[in-house]
């Protein structure tokens, strides 16, 4: 695979003449606030971006009982108006290898805006960074696909194989508008999703899904609390069993790819709630958390393995033979997703970079779970994820992207389109 030195050249060049053109562009996504149920704003930039782009466009909002019946289906609604998805498509020539380019327009809500130096939707540049929410997951990313494809096109260079840009919404959630997208029949060769990577290579993504544990006790008077059993001393065993639940899935994971992280798959308790007066003794706790789920793993696999060791608690304390524990799954799931590391766009991408960065780069599994699941396991697409931004800045307050770093990805991107699609 040879990248003509001459694309290379005129990449660079373009994407440095319209340095300011990208910086505005990222700066107007970030300040359209597109939380869910808001994206509607952002996308009218994106199709406004597209027409001028001159790609052939495809707008609606998903629905229907095709997506929302759907195994895969996770979203907390099922009426997406007012939420487009946005598809724009670069039609190839023909006889080369097609591409999609997923990026997520929706955004996690702002938190405590107490805790944000600059306004959360300003687009405010401060020493070659834009700070925002979303500017780094992953509004950075968009613009670098978008900068992509404009250089392509403004430059002439005829591409064989069909590019499918896709701006869609809920990823934050579950996925429905990649699943969406799916449905609608977008499929291709091949997909990059530019997450937050540090530009780094991701061939696999972990998966994800929400539980919700409930713990009983015997309510009494906290004066005479020995007559009681105190659901949250009980939830303390609950909780100690999931943490060895933990540490068993993760000894089995022997991929090199998770060798730089420390918890391959966590399993993250994020909320509490028990009790309901200082003076009873409290007889139900919520338990709620994360459940990671290894690439090559069945979500199914991972749920039964979660129930099945909590059964086994009644061989601790027999207080939970009588009161077993009670599972829901509930929320946001992400599906995980593999490809093998030496698949071509690997190589490809990898080569592309080398070429840009100048050295090798590093290829490891997502800490987190992206639509590459849904992409690969319900549209049988191969999926990197690879993009600018850091996870580090993802869902934080003073979320920020290196500026730099969009238009390395946007070189990149360009040049592995060049070389996975042919010219």
């Amino acid at each position: 695979m040879v990248i003509s030195k001459l694309f290379s050249a005129q990449i660079h060049q373009w994407l440095q003449a319209n340095r300011a053109q990208g910086e505005t562009l990222l700066k107007s996504l970030v300040q359209a606030n597109s939380i869910q149920g808001n994206e509607k704003q952002a996308q009218a930039i994106i199709i406004e971006t597209l027409t001028k782009i001159g790609l052939k466009i495809d707008v609606w909002e998903p629905g229907g009982s095709e997506l929302t019946e759907h195994p895969y289906f996770s979203s907390p609604r099922t009426d997406f108006s007012g939420s487009p998805n946005v598809i724009g498509i670069l039609k190839g020539t023909g006889g080369g290898r097609s591409i999609i380019l997923n990026g997520h327009i929706d955004v996690v809500p702002i938190g405590d805006k107490q805790q944000w130096k600059h306004d959360p939707f300003s687009g405010e540049i401060i020493d070659g960074r834009l700070y925002g929410r979303g500017a780094t997951d992953m509004k950075g990313g968009n613009v670098s696909l978008l900068l992509a494809i404009s250089a392509i096109r403004a430059l002439g260079i005829p591409l064989k194989g069909d590019v499918i840009f896709q701006s869609v919404i809920e990823e934050e959630s579950g996925g429905a508008g990649t699943l969406a997208a799916i449905l609608r029949g977008y499929r291709a060769d091949a997909a990059i999703i530019p997450e937050p990577t540090n530009l780094k290579i991701f061939p696999k993504q972990q998966g994800s899904l929400w539980f919700r544990l409930l713990v009983k006790g015997r309510a009494a008077h906290g004066g005479t609390r020995y007559e009681g059993v105190s659901a949250i001393e009980k939830a303390l065993v609950v909780i100690n069993q999931i943490k060895e639940l933990e540490r068993k899935r993760n000894s089995l994971i022997t991929d090199p790819l998770f060798n730089d992280i420390p918890i391959p798959i966590p399993i993250n308790l994020g909320r509490i709630q028990g009790g309901d007066w200082p003076s009873s003794v409290p007889d139900l706790v919520k338990l709620e958390g994360r459940l990671g789920v290894s690439p090559e793993e069945e979500i199914a696999e991972a749920k039964n393995e979660l129930e099945s060791w909590l059964q086994r608690l009644q061989e601790i304390d027999s207080w939970f033979a009588e009161n077993p524990v009670e599972v829901e799954w509930f929320g946001a799931r992400w599906v995980p997703g593999s490809i093998d590391v030496n698949h071509e766009l690997v190589h490809v991408i990898s080569s592309t970079y080398e070429k840009i960065i100048g050295k090798n780069p590093i290829i490891e599994a997502s800490p987190w779970g992206t639509d590459g699941g849904l992409l690969t396991k319900v549209g049988g697409i191969p999926t990197i994820v690879f993009g600018p931004g850091t996870t580090e800045e993802a869902h934080f307050p003073n979320e920020s992207i290196e500026i730099e770093k969009v238009f390395d990805a946007a070189e990149i991107i360009a040049l592995t389109m060049i070389e996975w699609c042919e010219t």
